[in-house]
């Protein structure tokens, strides 16, 4: 009975488009490489500690794990997926009781994880399971998309339809027909306008850690200042005209868009490599 629910959660799953996704696994591997190369020698060598077993035991190699949970292990999917994402009031400003009720948003789980990863009394797999959700959660708060006020599912039910030669990904080939893509203003944040660039993660990666001097921090980043980067991304959607005219696109509005995908990648992956210097050097 246990495996056939297992069965019947997966199935149920599939059928559903992504809501929850933020970056393509390009993105996410990128913040995780970045960040790597930034850690102080303690807070790698802690690192190299917790993902020693893991297929790829790197931050990039873990980076995608909390979406990949989506077929690894579905019921662990499902009491996760409220993680990746939080809705902001207009204001942009971070509102507990309104906007991550029992703690069931990114923001909140970046602190908890945190929080679980810093603990030396907790198991050796929490702090694993903790350090690999950061990995993914700071990506994903810095996706504009995943912090969005608007009713539209993170701009889910925003129709586009896109003129591309890229091809989507696997659970979106049967809506890519002669050239054009039937998708969602989210998914073009998720996975068009960085694959567009048409790099490999390492490449892609070497390209935007040595694109300006890493900027050295004013004062530790710590977890506290999550509402702030999630502010920050909502405060984006109408700051940069993230919404389109209208519902038709081509690559000019990937290639207006990708500078700032770019800056916000950087961005996730220094404050990424800060947040573990701070958590795991002490």
């Amino acid at each position: 009975m246990k495996t056939f629910t297992r069965l019947l959660v997966a199935a149920c799953l599939l059928l559903i488009t992504p809501l929850a996704l933020a970056w393509s696994n390009l993105g996410h591997r990128m913040v995780g490489d970045i960040a790597e190369r930034h850690l102080t020698p303690a807070a790698h060598a802690q690192v190299a500690e917790l993902l020693a077993g893991e297929p790829e035991p790197t931050l990039a190699g873990v980076a995608s794990w909390a979406d990949e949970l989506r077929n690894d292990d579905p019921e662990y999917f499902k009491r996760s997926s409220r993680w990746h994402y939080i809705k902001m009031t207009a204001s942009c400003a971070y509102e507990p009781e309104q906007n991550c009720p029992n703690g069931e948003c990114v923001v909140a789980q970046i602190e908890r994880q945190t929080a679980l990863l810093g603990d030396r009394s907790q198991p050796l797999a929490a702090r694993r399971d903790a350090l690999k959700f950061l990995v993914h959660f700071v990506g994903d708060v810095h996706q504009p998309f995943h912090s969005g006020y608007r009713d539209d599912k993170g701009a889910n039910d925003f129709q586009i339809s896109l003129t591309t030669d890229i091809k989507p990904e696997a659970y979106a080939r049967s809506r890519y027909v002669d050239g054009v893509m039937g998708t969602n203003l989210h998914s073009i944040w998720d996975y068009y306008v960085l694959t567009s660039r048409k790099l490999d993660a390492k490449t892609y990666a070497d390209l935007l850690d040595s694109s300006s001097p890493w900027p050295t921090p004013a004062k530790p980043i710590l977890a506290t200042d999550a509402p702030a980067w999630a502010g920050e991304s909502c405060r984006l959607i109408d700051a940069r005209h993230l919404y389109p005219d209208g519902h038709k696109m081509d690559i000019g509005y990937l290639d207006a868009q990708r500078p700032l995908a770019e800056q916000r990648i950087r961005q996730a992956a220094y404050r990424l490599a800060a947040l573990l210097n701070e958590t795991l050097t002490n």
